[in-house]
């Protein structure tokens, strides 16, 4: 019997992650099985009671400055061992969009006004993705940061990524909440069902189809080099 492929989640289904999830690997990998685990706490239970030889592929955000991510991760890593799991090893799925390198390509037109009007949230974002590209996890204390976000010292890595992917995407096809990813991210383009007449993306003199895109967001995200850590490679 082959071994079965599982990729689990934390999100519960409905949730933008869990959609983004579910299309990416709808679109590149079609056998993996994706299943929500509702909580990383119920994640990592699941993951304890697994008595079969299928492979299993995590993803639990890991947020380094969260003290409850952190225990739940040393739980999962204890309760891996000697059985098929591999942990995905990414901040949050809003850290994932983040990093995206063509994010600003796609979401906005080249003339776009919310180049200017969104300068602060941009280059809090450029700032924040080349310190955690470099290694370095002290983010709260870089001006562009700070300057962004005047309640920084209450949030975590997780919850500032959330709020920046939203303040970057709000009023687009791109949008991104906890509980809603955009129709841009997850269909071709436009089937964006509530674009106005002036809306206008970065994608919209080479617009492309969802598997382009998925394969965009796996080339230009550090997915390129985790999912192969997993057996998940993309011919590109």
């Amino acid at each position: 019997m082959s071994q079965k492929i599982h990729l689990w989640i934390e999100d519960k289904e409905g949730k933008s992650s869990f959609i983004f999830w579910y299309t990416f690997m709808k679109e590149l990998f079609p056998d993996v099985i994706v299943e929500s685990k509702k909580n990383n706490s119920e994640l990592v239970k699941a993951v304890k009671e697994i008595s079969d030889t299928d492979r299993y592929i995590i993803v639990m955000d890991n947020s380094f400055d969260n003290p409850e991510v952190y225990l739940e991760q040393r739980r999962l890593n204890k309760y891996s061992v000697g059985k098929d799991v591999v942990k995905i090893n990414l901040i949050c799925f809003e850290y994932l969009l983040l990093e995206f390198t063509g994010l600003f390509d796609w979401i906005y037109a080249e003339e776009d006004e919310f180049r200017e009007k969104r300068e602060r949230a941009i280059n809090a974002r450029n700032t924040l993705t080349n310190i955690i590209s470099s290694g370095n996890m002290n983010y709260k204390q870089v001006e562009e940061i700070t300057q962004y976000d005047r309640e920084l010292e209450k949030r975590n890595i997780e919850q500032l990524s959330a709020k920046l992917l939203y303040d970057l995407t709000r009023n687009t096809g791109f949008e991104v909440s906890k509980g809603k990813v955009g129709d841009c991210w997850i269909k071709a383009c436009c089937g964006w069902k509530d674009r106005q007449e002036d809306d206008i993306c970065g994608l919209d003199n080479f617009r492309l189809d969802v598997t382009e895109k998925m394969k965009s967001i796996y080339s230009g995200t550090s997915l390129k080099t985790e999912l192969p850590k997993a057996g998940l490679e993309v011919a590109l």
